[in-house]
């Protein structure tokens, strides 16, 4: 399949771009009321799009700010230029440039490339996940109470999301749980067995095609935060780990749905 082969070139040079750009501390604005953007992330989009119809010219684009288009080919690619604005805007070296493909609603590749560590995270359906060309491996962590986690928060009305309970508990009942960023690497950073389980509310496509399908492919599970099936036009919450770990989750945020917690909050 050369679509993984033209996707880690794109990558590659869409994350120079993006580098360049981190060193001269490009200004943000407001994209609505809540979400920043900057120069880089159309400077990115441009560019990948660009490549894109250039090698594959049927096939449609789903990217973040709005420079794609739908085909009849079966084929689709979700975009996200810069993953990771907010930490980018911030000088925060925590970002990177993601694309997914879909064949007929399946997906069959994935690229994460963070230009910061020159990580290269890779997938394709049935090839397993690589990380620079070498193999990787979810953990083998078999207890939550021994897990490390991550989530996100959106940038809108977070003060009102009720995720914080899921936080809370989930710090509580395993070793910790990281807030990044970018979801796209904690997507990633699952499947090289980094972190041992990663959820959260309102993603978008972009934010999760080329993730869940690394950690499908370095052996680890994915659904929503209900254990339903996942997909990523479907589904905007979600809940990736390492498989053994899925069922325990599970249990407690079915708890936490249900207004059960194990651990109260805190009273100030």
């Amino acid at each position: 399949m050369p679509y993984l082969e033209t996707a880690v070139e794109i990558a590659r040079e869409a994350g120079a771009l993006l580098a360049n750009y981190f060193e001269r501390r490009v200004a943000f604005e407001l994209k609505g009321d809540f979400d920043l953007v900057t120069e880089a992330d159309r400077a990115s989009e441009q560019l990948i799009v660009e490549r894109l119809r250039s090698h594959f010219p049927t096939h449609g684009i789903m990217a973040e700010e709005g420079g794609g288009h739908e085909s009849p080919s079966g084929y689709r690619w979700f975009v996200d230029p810069l993953d990771g604005t907010t930490n980018f805007a911030h000088s925060f070296p925590m970002f990177n440039v993601t694309l997914g493909l879909e064949r007929e609603g399946e997906l069959v590749a994935g690229v994460i490339f963070d230009p910061v560590r020159q990580e290269m995270f890779t997938a394709e359906r049935g090839a397993g996940a690589w990380l620079n060309n070498r193999r990787i491996r979810v953990s083998a962590v078999r207890r939550l109470a021994d897990s490390l986690a991550s989530t996100g928060f959106p940038s809108r009305k977070r003060h009102q999301n009720v995720n914080i309970h899921f936080y809370h508990q989930m710090a509580m009942a395993s070793h910790g749980v990281r807030r990044t960023g970018s979801a796209a690497l904690d997507l990633a950073y699952v499947a090289c067995g980094r972190l041992d389980a990663f959820w959260e509310f309102g993603l978008k496509p972009w934010d999760m095609a080329a993730g869940a399908l690394l950690v499908r492919e370095a052996g680890g599970a994915v659904s929503d935060m209900l254990g339903d099936p996942h997909g990523v036009t479907s589904s905007e919450n979600l809940l990736a780990d390492n498989g053994v770990l899925h069922e325990q989750v599970l249990v407690l945020f079915g708890e936490i749905f249900h207004g059960q917690f194990r651990v109260p909050i805190p009273q100030i």
